[in-house]
């Protein structure tokens, strides 16, 4: 009943044994699979692993678009399914990032569609309609960086083909027009991966531990807290609590 770990130089003994070495995110500070390799030793089931929390990267087209957005920030809801964030939301060289793109990647799985409302604020269609109805003669493209930052504004409106006095644009322009910026449908080829990831999703399966010592179900002593554990939160410290509380939890029983 009790471990032994060998170093190049010494063999330390214990009844316990806590396994925190954390997930695979950012290998730069030293991230790696060592814990879960512990766990298979130990034939504990392992969820796969996955980066979290990550900016996603997109195909040619979409990628072009936010090279020339790069540095554009706004808030905007993205959703995916019955899930949604209404958060930062920022257009890099390399794609989107931001909080809300940061959320949802941790629910992303490759295939799906994301949609992204530009300015959750208003519904883009009823404004268009209202401002022709009042001022036939205003251009849209300042209708339109009114709404927007000016940059991305101005894009939508070239994407659409649209430009002139708002008075001249037929229901269907509008439409189109709004659903650029209220409902703006891409699909992610991928993320940056594990490099910028700040958790990673799956590890030692939730099931083979007690909830209430964190101590595995199968060997009296051995442990296992924060990261290595499939166990994500979301963005705001509730990683960081996770490693601290499931960490505390386990010294007071090992």
């Amino acid at each position: 009943n009790k471990f032994f770990i060998h170093d190049n130089y010494n063999v330390f003994e214990s009844c316990s044994l806590i396994i925190a070495t954390g997930g695979l995110s950012v290998p730069k500070i030293g991230a790696s699979k060592f814990g879960y390799d512990i766990a298979k030793k130990f034939n504990l089931n392992i969820i796969e692993t996955e980066p979290a929390l990550v900016p996603l990267t997109f195909d040619e087209k979409i990628l072009n678009k936010c090279k020339l957005l790069a540095g554009v920030s706004m808030h905007a809801i993205i959703s995916l399914k019955k899930i949604f964030f209404k958060e930062g939301m920022l257009f890099t060289h390399r794609g989107l990032s931001g909080p809300s793109v940061l959320q949802i990647s941790s629910y992303w799985k490759y295939g799906d569609n994301i949609n992204i409302n530009l300015c959750p604020e208003k519904n883009v269609y009823d404004y268009l309609l209202e401002k022709r109805n009042k001022y036939p003669k205003q251009n849209i493209n300042l209708i339109i960086n009114s709404l927007l930052v000016k940059r991305l504004g101005s894009l939508i409106c070239e994407e659409n083909k649209i430009n002139g006095n708002i008075g001249e644009l037929s229901n269907k322009n509008l439409k189109n027009l709004s659903e650029s910026i209220n409902s703006w449908i891409i699909q992610p080829i991928g993320t940056e991966g594990y490099r910028t990831a700040e958790v990673t999703l799956g590890g030692v399966d939730t099931n083979e531990l007690s909830s209430k010592t964190m101590m595995s179900k199968k060997y009296q002593g051995l442990f296992f807290v924060g990261e290595v554990v499939d166990v994500t939160g979301h963005l705001g410290g509730y990683n960081f609590q996770w490693a601290w509380s499931s960490g505390y939890v386990a010294g007071q029983y090992a």
